[in-house]
């Protein structure tokens, strides 16, 4: 009787509450930020992997709103809320999305939201679970991007391969038919009509390697990551540089340049890019402008982001041009007029590189009434892209 007693008392000193046992399991769950809320929405408890997680300690979060973990868009949106209504009507509330930490940086996470009920079934309060997800979603995020330049490719090299086949080999099949006539009639013909037909050698061989030129910046930006070199630069310096270069091009059609960019317009861009981009653009619009007419270039701040216009008053464009200009159809659709052959190709290659520099490009055209081309380029370095393949190890374990 008295040891069947002493180990009563041995069991007793022994034994911890499911409370407690519950609690220390959910502490120990560094990985996982578990926090519950009474039933005014107020922080109530919080773990230790919490606390890793959001970085507000214990003594920082009891007693705060439900929605201080939330962004500011989420909760003009509602969100807190919706989450709780959902569990409410559905016995929980599963949610992926960004949350807030206190420094004020951002995670991405896999969330459940559900109810605390007591022995009666009333709602005494939520319970919120959630793990931090954001490398994955980088590597997924990355990996999506990875295969999308895949297809990308894929899908344009049928245009280089139409491009070669066409657009290289037929003119210079013509280059060689004419050589050839010159070569066995030189003798017999007029001279007026050999010079004629010698100017059209010569404009159809300058038209046949600036497409080849196109054709090369088109594969290096595509193949040859090594070439990429970008620095924080002055727009308005290499705004000039092309003005400069095409002033030439530009006064044959007594056509008056403006550059309206202010001085410390930076841009993070790689030079020989930008170089290209604005050339393009520029020399596209020299061909569709009238005689007389004007070139200006100008640009504005907008967030962390330069948006440059370069505005033409000639010709303008139609809604099916523009809908297809930075694809490989605008190639097609300019095939019959023989100064845009080699503009297609070079749209091309402009968006490749403005992709490449953190950019974009559109256009906002009237037919008879010019055409403004828009792009944006990054002021600062941006963030560091996720390195894919070691993210892919990581997900594969």
């Amino acid at each position: 009787m008295i040891q069947q007693a002493k180990n009563k008392v041995s069991i007793k000193e022994h034994y911890i509450p499911n409370a407690e046992i519950c609690s220390q399991i959910i502490d120990s769950l560094k990985d996982y930020s578990i926090l519950t809320v009474d039933k005014e929405l107020n922080i109530n408890s919080w773990n230790s992997g919490a606390v890793k997680i959001f970085q507000y300690t214990k003594d920082e979060i009891i007693g705060k709103p439900f929605e201080i973990i939330f962004t500011e868009e989420d909760k003009k949106n509602g969100i807190p809320k919706k989450e709780i209504e959902t569990a409410l009507a559905e016995g929980k509330s599963k949610d992926i999305r960004w949350h807030l930490c206190k420094d004020s940086t951002t995670f991405y996470a896999d969330g459940l939201v559900f109810p605390l009920k007591n022995e009666e079934n009333e709602v005494m309060g939520f319970v919120k679970i959630l793990r931090d997800i954001t490398k994955r979603k980088a590597s997924e995020d990355a990996i999506n991007k990875y295969a999308k330049e895949l297809e990308d490719l894929n899908r344009h090299k049928e245009t280089v391969l139409a491009i070669l086949s066409h657009d290289l080999r037929s003119p210079l099949a013509g280059i060689i038919q004419g050589a050839e006539y010159l070569k066995l009639n030189y003798e017999i013909l007029e001279p007026e009509f050999a010079q004629e037909l010698l100017e059209e050698l010569h404009t159809a061989s300058i038209s046949e390697l600036n497409m080849l030129d196109y054709l090369v910046e088109w594969a290096r930006i595509k193949y040859a990551a090594e070439a990429f070199a970008p620095a924080k630069i002055e727009l308005v310096d290499y705004v000039n540089k092309v003005f400069q270069s095409l002033k030439e091009t530009a006064a044959i059609k007594t056509i008056v340049f403006h550059n309206a960019v202010e001085e410390e317009s930076s841009v993070y861009a790689d030079g020989k890019m930008l170089i290209s981009i604005l050339q393009n653009i520029v020399s596209n619009a020299i061909k569709h402008s009238h005689d007389g007419g004007k070139i200006m270039v100008s640009a504005k701040k907008r967030d962390h982001m330069i948006i440059v216009e370069i505005k033409d008053t000639g010709r303008g464009m139609s809604k099916e041009i523009q809908e297809k200009l930075f694809t490989p159809e605008v190639i097609s659709l300019s095939k019959t007029v023989e100064e845009n052959k080699g503009a297609g190709i070079g749209l091309i290659l402009v968006k490749s590189f403005l992709e490449r520099n953190g950019g974009h490009i559109w256009v906002e055209s009237v037919e008879g009434n010019g055409s403004s081309f828009y792009f944006t380029l990054p002021i600062e370095k941006p963030a560091e892209k996720v390195n894919i393949l070691e993210d892919v190890k990581c997900i594969g374990g």
